[in-house]
């Protein structure tokens, strides 16, 4: 069988971007729930862990690293640029108050993508003009997975950026089983999820229901 390369262009070339979060995970490690998401079909992990000493973040890394290798499944780092050239992330995701794109890609050279999160028109237009690979839309809907979360965007927002933005995006914040539908009938191809998955009691089974629920 063979494995696609994952490229700065194809990165967000699937439907479920899922991302860690270990305080939401039911007593499962980082681990577990990574494996379990790539078993049952997922393409891309972003590990975003705010309250885990360097030392762990850097094993659970390399060995997610490992497993997304092997699964053929794309690996971000969240904010974290030395963990991610450390364990060799495919790329990198930053916030509007983290370091300037262009100062990011000086460190990470060509190959590794940078996603930028988004909340406003302007914002997506300047990421653009700064040359990310694609940005992150929302939050959609309100969202407690973060403690310095934004007011929820809704759908005006998302709207825009279909119509008005020309790189690859993913749609992230409050997105569940019963929403995900019209999120993506709106023009999202790409769905981030955190919650709706690593705190279900069956990870697999919630993922087919999210798929099933997509639109056809």
């Amino acid at each position: 069988m063979s494995i696609r390369k994952i490229t700065r262009q194809n990165i967000l070339d699937t439907d479920i971007y899922c991302l860690t979060a270990l305080k939401f995970s039911k007593d499962r490690s980082n681990i577990e729930v990574v494996r379990e998401m790539l078993d049952n079909g997922i393409k891309l992990i972003q590990y975003r862990e705010k309250e885990i000493k360097s030392g762990q973040k850097y094993e659970e890394c390399m060995e997610i690293r490992r497993m997304t290798r092997e699964a053929g499944a794309a690996f971000i780092v969240n904010d974290d640029i030395d963990l991610a050239m450390m364990v060799g992330a495919d790329g990198i995701h930053i916030g509007q108050e983290d370091f300037p794109v262009h100062a990011v890609r000086k460190l990470i050279g060509d190959e590794m993508a940078i996603g930028l999160s988004t909340h406003a028109p302007e914002e997506a237009l300047a990421a653009v003009e700064a040359g990310v690979d694609y940005i992150g839309v929302g939050p959609i809907f309100k969202t407690y997975t973060k403690d310095d979360v934004v007011d929820p965007v809704g759908f005006e927002y998302l709207d825009w950026v279909v119509k008005n933005i020309n790189i690859p995006f993913v749609a992230i914040g409050g997105i569940k089983e019963h929403n995900i539908a019209e999120v993506m009938n709106r023009g999202a191809k790409c769905v981030a999820l955190v919650t709706e998955i690593v705190g279900a009691d069956d990870i697999g089974g919630m993922i087919k229901d999210l798929r099933s629920a997509m639109p056809k």
